[in-house]
């Protein structure tokens, strides 16, 4: 079964082409084609993703990769096709849904709804995988730049909710910190350039809720606690370096250090809860995905504890990490074995 996939939810306009085959027992994904047209430049300069020029830009760059990827001439080789259907921006969400309701109508092919989150759930399955019963139960963290939650799989359609963060998503701290550090969007990516530079140790900051109970995460204190150290380091200065936010012309001397800090702090709450749950629920492996799980630190480190542990690591390749159309290829494939439908419009807040 080839499916056409279209994803639209955010600030990454993208398509493509995945043969998928096999059952729920061992699904098997190759992708085809796969274009992805960003537009970080655009938003940059803004410091987030604005969604009315989201869904302009989406507008255009729809038909320019739909002809990128082959076009019409798909027609005969695609049997499905496939749509982010939330959670998301919702004018960047409609736009996708509308270009792939027209497609499918006139190529006379069925459309299937796909989960974004469910999409990066699934995104290691677009690596060569052996046995699934080989890693299932797992503890998966899922964390982009809206969302942090973490799971408990006994299958690829069972799965149970652990924890998520009750307040900032990891990619949203990490944004933040961009903006207060004086580092441009996406603040992840640049935070991790500049913590390769610097010593994790310099600042003491919190590891917030790593000693609960339960399995939920905080990011907003630790947030707090980079302004309370900025305010401190220029004291009297602050008033002159917020006048000056986003023009570079007062620097942090310690930049990198401050940076590698955070990082190090951020990465140390999410891999403390998931080792924990890998621990108490004997897990076979741990995952991670979502645009987060493109950082170094959090995968070299949660790779490293399932070593430790002797169960399996489960991740995509960066590539499908970031949002791509191929894996809402996957997960439209895994809603159309288990027989789940979702409703053909925007749903900004769909959860897992």
């Amino acid at each position: 079964m080839r499916l056409l996939a279209v994803e639209t939810s955010c600030d990454e306009t993208a398509l493509a082409l995945v043969e998928c085959s096999e059952d729920l027992e061992n699904p098997r994904f190759k992708v085809l084609r796969s274009v992805v047209a960003s537009q970080i430049p655009l938003h940059r300069r803004f410091g987030g993703v604005v969604p009315s020029l989201a869904k302009r830009e989406h507008l255009k760059n729809l038909p320019i990769i739909f002809r990128k990827i082959g076009g019409e001439s798909l027609r005969d080789k695609t049997d499905a096709v496939v749509v982010t259907v939330g959670p998301g921006l919702e004018p960047a969400l409609w736009t996708g849904i509308e270009f792939a309701k027209s497609l499918a109508k006139r190529w006379k092919k069925p459309l299937i709804g796909a989960s974004h989150l469910q999409g990066h759930l699934y995104s290691f399955l677009l690596e060569p995988q052996e046995n699934l019963e080989d890693v299932f139960p797992s503890a998966a963290l899922v964390v982009s730049g809206g969302h942090t939650i973490l799971l408990l799989l006994q299958s690829l359609v069972k799965y149970k909710k652990l924890g998520e963060t009750r307040d900032d998503a990891a990619g949203e701290a990490f944004d933040k910190a961009a903006r207060l550090l004086r580092l441009p969007y996406p603040g992840g990516p640049e935070i991790e350039k500049a913590a390769k530079k610097g010593n994790p140790k310099a600042v003491a900051f919190p590891r917030p809720m790593i000693h609960d109970k339960n399995y939920d995460f905080s990011f907003s204190g630790l947030k707090t606690s980079l302004l309370y150290y900025l305010k401190q380091s220029f004291k009297a200065d602050w008033k002159e370096f917020n006048k000056n936010y986003g023009q570079n012309k007062i620097k942090l001397e310690n930049l990198n250090d401050v940076a590698a800090s955070f990082e190090q702090a951020l990465v140390d709450s999410l891999v403390y809860k998931t080792v924990k749950a890998a621990k108490e629920f004997k897990v076979k492996s741990i995952g991670v995905s979502g645009g987060v799980a493109a950082n170094s630190l959090l995968r070299n480190s949660l790779r490293k504890e399932s070593k430790k542990l002797d169960i399996a690591f489960l991740s995509a390749s960066k590539r499908w990490n970031t949002d791509n159309a191929a894996m809402i290829a996957v997960a439209g494939y895994i809603n159309f074995l288990n027989r789940k439908r979702l409703k053909i419009e925007a749903q900004p807040n769909l959860g897992l």
